[in-house]
């Protein structure tokens, strides 16, 4: 009878340095109908939109009325608005400097979220007057609001879609107006008299960090 040959071992051999880790999915799958959380989001007038707009129906996305200054801030264009207390504001800064307003939550067409300014002093003036009349129509229906000036006429034209479904209806997200006011302005609160944006404001010196 034939004796058998021994079958070789078998080895596989590893590239040096090899590893999977690299390759690894490191990003969980997305699960239905788990929302993505907002982060900071826009904020203007509805008339600054430049297109059709919805504001929450809820009162409460629409926030009491808020006190805002703008702070010039290097390397960026244009100022920064900032929230600032109103007794800091007041004991330290001229009265035209303190900008008054509510924020609502707002959208464009297809989830475009923005926290909408919200006029709530000297509404007997056209331009206040109309734009608040557009946001409030923008509780229930697709509005835009575009400035009449180049008619002369100093006011704002309100528009609505011509078709009520023309866009989806809004998915509103489930953070609140709080949550969402505080993302948007992470490192532009003013709440004490050592805030970077007061100092900048009054002139201050401020201390190294």
């Amino acid at each position: 009878m034939a004796k058998e040959k021994p079958v070789p071992d078998l080895k596989i051999v590893k590239p040096d340095g090899f590893s999977l880790d690299k390759f690894r999915s490191k990003h969980a799958a997305a699960i239905a109908g788990v929302e993505t959380l907002q982060t900071a989001l826009p904020h203007h007038r509805i008339s600054d939109a430049g297109d059709f707009v919805r504001l929450h129906p809820d009162g409460d996305y629409w926030s009491d009325e808020l006190c805002f200054v703008s702070v010039p801030i290097k390397g960026v264009k244009g100022d920064a608005l900032h929230l600032i207390e109103e007794e800091l504001a007041m004991r330290h800064l001229p009265s035209n400097r303190i900008q008054r307003f509510k924020l609502a939550l707002a959208t464009k067409p297809f989830d475009v979220f923005f926290l909408c300014h919200i006029p709530t002093r000297n509404l007997d003036n056209p331009w206040n007057e109309t734009n608040l009349q557009a946001c409030e129509q923008a509780k229930a229906l697709w509005c835009m609001a575009t400035s009449r000036k180049a008619e002369g006429v100093e006011a704002y034209k309100i528009d609505f879609a011509r078709d009520e479904d023309a866009f989806p209806v809004p998915g509103w997200p489930a953070q609140s107006l709080g949550e969402l006011i505080r993302v948007t302005f992470t490192g532009r609160m003013i709440v004490d008299e050592n805030s970077p944006g007061l100092l900048r404001l009054i002139g201050a010196k401020q201390s190294a960090s």
